[in-house]
């Protein structure tokens, strides 16, 4: 079973945790209805927020779970993150750095 060249530059900690984290807040994104509709349920439940926010709370994992599952998904960020990495080779700047606004000159 030959690797994809691409695949065999990735370290564990890319595979196992910067890709994941790149997952996490790209399903965070696509999911944004139930992550609301779940932050405000947990906001007017107060303390009873685990057992009045059951079906918002389901909803949100069922969501972020169907991403995670998804191999194309998954592809689909290592993708971005190879992408970012070789930005980061090219141009020394982190891609948070490069994303922030730059100051407008007065």
């Amino acid at each position: 079973m030959a690797l994809d060249p691409a695949e065999q530059h990735l370290r564990h900690v890319k595979k196992d945790v910067l890709i994941p984290k790149i997952m996490r807040e790209k399903a965070k994104e696509r999911c944004s209805e139930q992550v609301q509709d779940f932050t405000k349920c947990c906001k007017d439940s107060g303390v009873l927020m685990v057992v009045k926010c059951r079906k918002e709370n389901s909803a949100l994992k069922d969501c972020l779970t169907a991403y995670y599952t998804d191999p194309a998904f998954y592809e689909e960020c290592k993708m971005e993150y190879l992408r970012e990495r070789e930005e980061f080779r090219k141009t020394g700047i982190p891609a948070k750095k490069r994303l922030q606004k730059l100051p407008t000159s007065m």
